[in-house]
């Protein structure tokens, strides 16, 4: 008989091997305010280029590349970040897509949980891809590996 606890248990357990996961990976996300930055460099490169040709597009360039930088510092995020600041209802969405690929496989505590993804190299490939799909679909944010 599993309790409500139990449930919020298995969520936090499922939401602690994401960040495992997309630890692994070295992945990063970007929030949608990214586009801003993009707009400031390509802006500022054409403003560069309308002013002093060759030489104003790559001083443009580069200012404006500074400029996107600095609006959207703070954008990027580690997902394992992004994931633990998921709310209630999110996390329960995340945790059925992620179910829906674990199946019936039971375990007692993350420790479990995560020895038996990380053992299997498909399994892993599956959640992963999961994880990656909600980010970008449910959050509409961007997903950038570090190498």
């Amino acid at each position: 008989m599993a309790g409500k606890g139990s449930m919020s248990h298995r969520i936090d357990d499922v939401m602690k091997l994401c960040c495992e996961l997309s630890t692994n990976h070295q992945i990063q996300t970007t929030v949608k305010g990214s586009g801003k930055g993009a707009a400031a460099a390509g802006g500022l490169a054409f403003a560069g280029g309308l002013v002093g040709g060759p030489l104003g597009i790559a001083v443009g360039g580069a200012v404006g590349g500074l400029l996107g930088c600095w609006l959207t510092s703070g954008q990027f995020k580690p997902l394992p970040q992004i994931i633990m600041e998921l709310s209630p209802q999110q996390q329960q969405k995340l945790y059925g897509d992620l179910m829906a690929i674990l199946g019936d496989i039971q375990w007692t505590d993350l420790v479990q949980l995560t020895a038996l993804v990380m053992g299997n190299a498909a399994l892993k490939q599956q959640l992963t891809g999961a994880l990656l799909g909600y980010i970008t679909k449910e959050l509409q944010a961007e997903v950038h590996y570090v190498d």
